[in-house]
């Protein structure tokens, strides 16, 4: 992330806007003093988050892993093995014991569904203030 950085885009990717809106409102705009108001692109569809990754401009994504019919965690596997470098991903995951999954789809992290704000944005928050090698 650069110093000079008006926003952070995050992307936001599940088929349930409930769960869009839900992972949008735990992060709100300001994450922290320290760091620029984030922007965020919603989208529903796979086709829609390679389109949108492929385009560049995302500073994190947010993938949900209970996703149909393409997963996060599958999704989150093909974008760290297509694109270089990717930004940090995280994968919601259908329970706490399926981070081992995410690990797997080489996700930055994993915070398991229902969303908890705090978790959610301690997370987020870790990821933004730690350069992105490459």
């Amino acid at each position: 992330m650069s110093a000079s950085t008006a926003t952070l885009r995050i992307l936001v990717y599940s088929d349930d806007a409930s769960t869009r809106a839900k992972a949008i409102a735990a992060l709100g705009k300001h994450l922290h003093p320290d760091l620029p108001e984030l922007t965020y692109v919603e989208v529903a569809t796979e086709p829609m988050v390679i389109r949108q990754m492929d385009a560049g401009g995302i500073d994190l994504a947010v993938l949900d892993g209970e996703a149909t019919p393409a997963g996060g965690m599958g999704v989150c596997k093909q974008l760290k093995d297509e694109i270089t470098p990717c930004p940090p991903i995280v994968v919601l995951t259908g329970r706490a014991d399926d981070a081992w999954l995410a690990r797997w789809s080489r996700a930055d992290a994993a915070v398991p569904h229902p969303v908890d704000p705090m978790t959610l944005s301690r997370t987020v928050l870790g990821l933004l203030r730690t350069p992105t090698p490459g």
